[in-house]
């Protein structure tokens, strides 16, 4: 009892200190991540919170739901669909690749064992770019952009702890394993646990999303959700099978077709804001856990290991984003080269790599060293990645959002909810939901509202001809994205044939390119 006690105790006191940071961040301009690792340091030698022990286990089933989940629910399908060629290329190949580069540096210039230096390689190799997709936003760069780093991060959560679950399964026998057995037996795992994980989450995610159709209880569908965060994750490791895959899967489903479908838009506003908190109390603690597992004095005494991986980290990056990159351009839309610069220097390490380094069992050889050094590689991505990427984004051209720009997008939203608003009353006027008197009553605010807005956009237009050109551009490009998409369609159902598809994507392919923005 009263170890329960002490461990919500703590709890309790990591929470203040995560929303003491939370409002400090409000004035001072510093990523919130970023001062949490900042805080941790500084709160670490004090000593002034007893220590918990936390099974590796319970680590893993306490973090990587929640933040999966949160990140698959609020991923659009439609956008991952048209940017899955660089999103899976950068997520599979370029993970295997990077945790490969980081592992060969290792290796011969920083003197670790083939099984660590792997390791390390599987655990740092995930990227966790939250402040970079704030500052994505803040300066307007494309959506298209923003999703590609967002797909990339949420996909390589699963490639990493894969390969991650199944290097350190075989890290404690590792000496009797040559690097070419391991490899063999590595990808024969892989395989399996990848199959048998997407198998579990699309099962979960499509049995989530026929149950929420039968309710509209905001409490009940976000239980319901957290079951299949959980639960997926939970069925699919007793199975044996990849739970990060399964997590990610049933909360794509979920969040794409089980929302859209099965949730009216109060319970998707309930929903949403769950699961952001959820994500929020997860990365908070992840930051500042690591805080009370490593002090200055281990870091100092691994400054050596700690180089050499920041190193490994800052040559892989690279390689990965402009070896790949160019041959998925051969195959669809291009990613500007411009862009790369912004994969290559917003490739942040985060929340991913420190759960996964806490939860390594202490009987792995070197796990001490490990640990400093992926806290090492995280404080290094965040200080100095993180706060040079806005002085970065502005040295490639990229201007934050123009005020009027701001404005325009601010009334935009307001006419086309406020559409929606009277399309909603018009449909429950329909049903016999609503008596003529109140229907009247909300249909003319409603009205006036959407009128009030309509005015103000059309004289800020007025006033600024650059807006409109931006909202036809938009258009055209929007009207491209769902060409592209039936046309895919008409692919897969044999309508027309591949010679026919091709032909037309490329003439999509010329029509999108004169409207990219680069």
């Amino acid at each position: 009892m009263n170890e329960t006690h002490t461990a919500v105790s703590i709890f309790i006191v990591l929470l203040l200190v995560a929303s003491a940071v939370a409002m400090a961040t409000k004035w001072i301009r510093v990523p919130y991540t970023l001062a949490l690792v900042i805080v941790g340091l500084v709160i670490s030698p004090m000593h002034f919170l007893p220590s918990v022990h936390i099974s590796p286990e319970l680590i893993l089933l306490i973090f990587l739901p929640a933040l999966l989940f949160e990140a698959a629910w609020n991923l659009n399908l439609r956008h991952l669909r048209e940017n899955l060629v660089p999103i899976l290329t950068l997520a599979v190949a370029g993970v295997c690749l990077s945790a490969g580069v980081v592992a060969g540096v290792l290796r011969w210039a920083g003197g670790l064992s083939w099984s660590s230096a792997l390791l390390f390689g599987a655990m740092i190799s995930a990227t966790d770019p939250v402040s970079v997709l704030a500052l994505l936003k803040h300066y307007g760069l494309p959506k298209r952009l923003a999703t590609i780093v967002e797909g990339e991060s949420l996909f390589n959560d699963g490639t990493a702890v894969v390969v991650f679950r199944i290097l350190a399964g075989l890290a404690v026998g590792s000496a009797s394993h040559g690097l070419g057995s391991l490899a063999l037996e590595s990808l024969r795992e892989f395989g399996l646990v990848v199959i048998g994980g997407v198998a579990v989450g699309a099962i979960v995610g499509l049995l989530g999303s026929k149950l929420t159709s039968y309710f509209d209880d905001h409490l009940l569908e976000i239980t319901l959700t957290t079951i299949a965060a959980y639960g997926s994750f939970l069925l699919a490791e007793g199975l044996g099978v990849s739970p990060v895959i399964a997590v990610l899967v049933a909360g794509l489903i979920i969040g794409n077709y089980g929302r859209r479908t099965g949730m009216s838009a109060t319970t998707q506003v309930a929903v949403n804001a769950f699961w952001e908190y959820a994500a929020f109390v997860v990365n908070s603690l992840v930051f500042l856990l690591i805080g009370l597992e490593i002090q200055m004095p281990v870091l100092l005494q691994n400054a050596s290991a700690i180089g050499w991986a920041v190193l490994a980290v800052l040559v892989a990056r690279p390689i990965v984003v402009y070896g790949l990159i160019p041959l998925c351009n051969l195959a669809g839309p291009k990613v500007p080269t411009r862009w790369q610069h912004v994969l290559v220097w917003g490739g942040l390490r985060g929340s991913l790599s420190v759960a996964l380094v806490l939860s390594l069992p202490t009987s792995i050889p070197g796990r001490s060293q490990l640990v400093a050094m992926i806290f090492g590689s995280v404080i290094f991505s965040l200080l100095v990645q993180g706060l040079s990427m806005a002085r970065f984004l502005r040295a490639l051209g990229f201007a934050q959002v123009p005020t009027s720009l701001r404005e325009f997008e601010l009334l935009l939203g307001q006419l086309l909810s406020g559409a929606a608003a009277m399309r909603e009353l018009d449909r429950l006027k329909a049903q016999g939901m609503l008596t003529e008197d109140t229907y009247q009553l909300y249909r003319e605010t409603s009205s006036r509202d959407y009128q009030e807005a309509h005015r103000q956009l059309t004289e800020l237009k007025a006033s600024d001809p650059s807006l409109q050109r931006r909202q036809e551009g938009r258009i055209r490009r929007h009207l491209i994205d769902t060409r592209r998409t039936r046309l895919s369609e008409l692919l897969r159902e044999g309508i027309i044939s591949e010679a026919t598809y091709r032909s037309l994507n490329r003439e999509l392919d010329e029509a999108a390119a004169a409207w990219v923005e680069d």
